[in-house]
């Protein structure tokens, strides 16, 4: 059985010409809950591409395939969404101001992930226990008071809850934020970064992608460091959060401090 939520092997993405993802070698495995840390340019981005099959890296010329997700190479979109719960700024941008999505209440968007839809469904389609899990979701994120309220009258962090909610109404095997607390404000960070510490006890395998280390929660044990498409380091958390090796990725001096299991950075330009 393959533990890996996600492998690449020597993954390389082009676009107009440029590596954006240059021979990129990662694994990730179901349990291991992982920060992929990076400054802007890294990869990132394009590294979420890929796991929402966006992107798709070379081919290689020994034939093997670049990459697996839960180890499979090939995946039926749907079916992938079932089991990789993923939210990031783009979708967030989708659900809230895309034409007429905003106006779908909080129930109806996380019901829309079971169909992978954005918050569009046929209400004929929906089962009772849909209606179910939807509200358990929304309650797992002390969200259930949102479940009335359409998305475009939701705060940045009201939204962002809601659309986790809608990534784990279907219990996938793992959860991927990819920058989760942009646009969230001091408080709404913290309230929401101690959402996630417990969705990570409760036993859905996390993956962070951040440039900020302030997001890497406690319960992250595993961090990936980035680096023009490649990986820099990575390792134990404790071993890879380094002024020196941040200072090296991020080509600038960087202070590190930890305090109750959280890192706080500092540029010391």
């Amino acid at each position: 059985m393959n533990d890996a939520v996600l492998e690449l092997t020597d993954a390389t993405v082009m676009k107009n010409g440029t590596r954006i993802l240059d021979g990129l070698t990662l694994k990730i495995r179901i349990g291991e809950h992982t920060a992929i840390v990076g400054p802007n340019g890294a990869g990132k981005t394009t590294l979420m591409n890929v796991l929402t099959r966006q992107d798709y890296p070379l081919a290689r010329d020994n034939g093997m395939p670049p990459v697996q997700i839960f180890g499979n190479t090939t995946w039926n979109i749907f079916e992938l969404r079932s089991q990789l719960g993923i939210v990031t700024t783009d979708l967030h941008h989708r659900f809230v101001n895309g034409n007429a999505a905003g106006s779908i209440s909080g129930v109806q968007a996380v019901l829309s992930g079971f169909f992978a839809t954005q918050g569009f469904v046929n209400d004929e389609s929906l089962t009772e226990e849909m209606h179910e899990k939807a509200t358990d979701a929304l309650r797992r994120l002390e969200a259930d008071h949102l479940g009335a309220k359409p998305l475009d009258e939701m705060s940045t962090g009201e939204a962002r809850r809601v659309l986790i909610a809608r990534a784990l109404v279907s219990e996938p095997k793992a959860l991927v934020l990819d920058e989760p607390t942009a646009g969230l404000d001091l408080v709404a960070r913290h309230r929401f970064l101690k959402l996630v510490s417990r969705i990570a006890r409760e036993g859905t395998t996390i993956v962070l992608v951040t440039h900020h280390v302030e997001e890497i929660i406690p319960e992250i044990e595993h961090v990936v460091l980035l680096k023009r498409g490649q990986v820099a380091f990575a390792g134990p958390k404790s071993s890879i959060l380094t002024p020196e090796r941040l200072s090296s990725v991020m080509d600038a001096p960087i202070a590190l401090q930890e305090i109750n299991g959280y890192y706080y950075a500092k540029s010391q330009e």
